[in-house]
């Protein structure tokens, strides 16, 4: 049995500003780094094998605080990168609604059927994401995290679940939130999903899924 914790970064000041952050390297904001750390020690009494992330600092950064309690090294996996949004990085909300009504459209409709310009589809992310999850079930028989972003975590949700990626929008993964599957007789049952308890000291709303 191998169990799989899908971990999101903590909050940046791009989540907060409604703003495509893609590959774009914006680290934690003061919020986002005092999050991480109360991941960090909800999940320190855990019996943690691995510790993967995403190469961006945001998602090292929350990684680095989890791996911290287990002495565990954080295995950077290019896999695990943000989508890539391509012309759409670093502009707001409003701004790619205006500049590309017709494709925004179709994103919030039929986000399966999108490639961004210049950038990524959800498919792309969802076969080289996948590949890591293989990767993950075929070295352990523990428990592994996964440290990454929105839609790369919405889109391996979608997949452990045997969901296509039309299906995009029917999932919600808030900053720090920890969704976790476990692998066992080659299905993925999902035992927990955007588990965010731990941030409760914080009374802070949660942000939109963007």
């Amino acid at each position: 049995m191998t169990e799989i914790m899908l971990v999101r970064h903590g909050e940046t000041e791009w989540n907060v500003g409604e703003i495509f952050r893609g590959r774009a390297d914006i680290p934690l904001s003061q919020t986002g780094l005092k999050q991480a750390e109360l991941l960090a020690a909800y999940l320190s009494d855990r019996k943690i094998e691995a510790v993967y992330s995403s190469p961006l600092q945001r998602a090292v950064k929350t990684a680095a605080l989890i791996a911290g309690y287990h002495r565990l090294e954080v295995t950077i996996e290019p896999g695990l990168n943000d989508l890539d949004f391509g012309k759409w990085q670093g502009l707001s909300l409003p701004q790619v609604k205006e500049q590309y009504p017709t494709l925004f459209a179709e994103w919030a409709s039929q986000p399966d059927k999108v490639k961004i310009p210049s950038g990524e589809s959800l498919a792309d992310v969802r076969q080289r994401a996948l590949r890591v999850v293989e990767e993950v079930i075929a070295s352990y028989r523990g428990t592994a995290v996964l440290v990454a972003h929105r839609v790369v975590n919405k889109v391996l949700i979608c997949a452990l679940l045997g969901l296509d990626d039309s299906h995009f929008w029917n999932v919600k993964q808030d900053v720090c939130g920890v969704t976790t599957f476990v692998y066992e007789n080659k299905r993925f049952v999902l035992t927990e999903h955007n588990n965010t308890c731990f941030l409760k000291p914080l009374q802070k709303a949660k942000l939109r899924d963007f």
